[in-house]
């Protein structure tokens, strides 16, 4: 008897041994084999993206589809077992992958018959004989018919989101021998999610295209440049305005001008606000030039709109778009040197003002006092653009395009570019994607830390800027450094100087979650005031940063009760305008995050 339950028991195992080889250990070692294949075909895919040429990405997205079928089939076996939490999400990975390849696939099928307008390099050849206006043309008429594949392509990327979200990285060890596991499954899963999330909320975006450049019929778009040499709170002093109008793709400027200009314009300026008798010098009116005294872009704008429709120069527009100096830098930097009216601009560094050449050459041109009228001004920053934006288009797609619009993309979400539409539909899209400049909602802890250099001639182009942000518990401590290690200039007018550098005349503002309490404010010469404003607590201060020195402001305050620190959360929205800001966040005495805060940051 106990002879045949040995018997049964080896039976058994053998069994058992011969069906975990057959349906666990040889479906696994396969399903390896498979993904170290398809791994070796991805970093083959992202080299042959970089190349821009859409056949050979056509071809090799099919032999990549097919490597990834013959995974999945390799994985199918062992679905058997998808009560395991493992094995579903194996499965849920692969369902993902799937649709993510159909929305790949149905993309290149979309832009491939006109890949040359884009970048990648297909019948180039007639697109680059056209003239620049029209190849915008072309492009705005070829866009309308691209647009119209968004939807499939949203829904499988929808989907695949919808797959990633049930995998659990909790479930997952912190690490594997040196492998770093359940990180950098979180890392993978939120950047999806943020992509996803992306994509969708440009969906209404992406099919308001052409009619954003005039495929419906004429628009019409002012353009204001900010000078983010000299700040202010949507990024810089509103120095010159172009009005640009826009139908089938084809562009023409209709006027540019100083922004002093258009003040002009204006028959009866009212009263300047509080902020501006408080804190400016020598201004008592409120212009338009100063009318960016909102930190949310959307506000700025209305307090624009409210002077512009006193201007006799007015026109009606359709969207207004704000951009700063790091625009101009960049397209110098990716087309090269540009002349208008005589004059060399170009992205070199100039030893003058250890920035730009196109900057010190402006500021030259524009701010610099002579003995005689300039013509045209601050109107050569518009004639500059004009030139720099047909320069765009008039080079070879594949050559430039791809780099001009990533490199306005990060423009866009770094906030050297802000956009305004009269569309509703089109400004919530933006809003979505947070290229409008709105001070945004958050339930964790929030912190934005808004400056405003008013009649400190251009030394934010000298003064650099260190935040450390610490939390204890309810109690927040936020320290900002200023700095400002060069001479400064010859501010004398009568000589002729060129002031560029001179004391910081800074309006501080520190935007926190509503209901927070101010503990102390050291560093402000005036008075402290606190209020609440766009769903925040506002704590405000004022402040000189000498040249060739320093100056330090120190907040305290506790958090409402509202606000979780067990599960601490902070969004730092950072300053439109602003290249590069040191920031450092500790939590009880742990860094979070130490690094240049370039684009709006969500620190756990």
């Amino acid at each position: 008897m106990r002879r045949n339950k040995k018997k049964n028991g080896l039976i058994l195992l053998v069994v058992l041994l011969i069906l975990g080889y057959f349906f666990v250990y040889r479906p696994v070692v396969n399903i390896k084999v498979k993904a170290n294949i398809v791994i070796a075909s991805a970093k083959e895919m992202k080299s042959i993206f970089a190349k821009n040429d859409i056949e050979l990405l056509k071809t090799k997205l099919d032999d990549f589809s097919n490597k990834y079928q013959n995974l999945e089939k390799a994985a199918k076996p062992i679905y058997w077992a998808s009560f395991i939490p493992y094995v579903s999400d194996l499965k849920n990975g692969l369902v993902a992958g799937n649709y993510l390849i159909n929305a790949a696939k149905e993309t290149i099928t979309t832009i491939e018959p006109y890949a040359d307008l884009i970048g990648f390099k297909k019948g180039e050849k007639s697109f680059s004989e056209k003239s620049a206006e029209d190849r915008l043309q072309t492009a705005v008429l070829t866009l309308d018919k691209m647009v119209q594949k968004v939807d499939p392509i949203t829904e499988d990327i929808n989907q695949a989101g919808k797959s990633i979200a049930k995998i659990n990285p909790n479930r997952y060890p912190k690490k594997i021998g040196k492998l770093v596991l359940r990180e950098n499954i979180v890392n993978f899963k939120n950047q999806f999610e943020g992509m996803t999330e992306l994509f969708v909320n440009a969906k209404p975006l992406i099919k308001k295209l052409p009619e954003i450049l005039g495929s419906q019929e004429e628009k019409t778009y002012l353009i204001l440049y900010q000078n983010d040499k000299e700040r202010r709170a949507t990024g810089g002093f509103l120095t010159f305005y172009a009005i640009f109008k826009i139908k089938d793709g084809k562009m023409t400027i209709y006027r540019s001008d100083d922004i002093y200009s258009l003040d002009a314009s204006i028959g009866d300026h009212p009263a300047a606000p509080p902020e501006i008798l408080t804190y400016h010098k020598g201004v008592s009116k409120f212009y338009l030039r100063d009318s960016n005294l909102s930190p949310d872009f959307v506000q700025s704008v209305k307090l624009f709109e409210s002077l512009y429709q006193k201007s006799g120069a007015k026109v009606q527009y359709d969207g207004i778009i704000a951009m700063d100096s790091k625009i101009l830098v960049d397209m110098l930097t990716i087309f090269g040197d540009v002349e208008v009216s005589g004059i060399k601009f170009s992205a070199q560094m100039d030893q003058r003002c250890d920035c730009p050449q196109v900057i010190y050459t402006l500021f030259d041109l524009v701010d610099r006092p002579v003995g005689y009228l300039k013509e045209n001004r601050k109107g050569i920053l518009g004639d500059l653009m004009y030139k720099l934006f047909y320069n765009a288009i008039g080079f070879s797609p594949s050559k430039y395009w791809g780099t001009l619009i990533q490199t306005m993309s990060k423009n866009l979400e770094e906030k050297h570019i802000l956009v305004y539409f009269n569309d509703l539909e089109t400004q919530q899209s933006l809003e979505q994607l947070n290229f409008a400049g709105r001070i945004r909602d958050y339930q964790g802890d929030y912190l934005h830390i808004n400056n405003v250099n008013f009649a400190g001639a251009k030394s934010n182009m000298f003064v650099s800027e260190s935040i450390d942000s610490k939390t204890n518990g309810k109690e927040r401590e936020v320290v900002i450094v200023f700095r400002n290690p060069y001479p400064a200039s010859d501010c004398n007018l009568e000589r002729g100087g060129l002031c560029l550098n001179a004391v910081l005349r800074n309006w501080i503002r520190f935007y926190v979650p509503q209901g927070s309490k101010l503990v102390s404010f050291d560093g402000s010469s005036k008075k402290v005031q606190s209020y609440d404003e766009l769903g925040k607590t506002v704590f405000e201060g004022f402040l000189g940063v000498p040249t060739q020195g320093q100056a330090t402001v120190t907040l305290k305050y506790t958090l409402p009760s509202n606000i979780d620190t067990s599960n601490y959360s902070l969004l730092v929205q950072k300053q439109a305008g602003v290249e590069e800001q040191k920031l450092k966040v500790s939590y009880k005495n742990k860094t979070l995050f130490d690094g240049m805060l370039r684009t709006d940051k969500v620190i756990k």
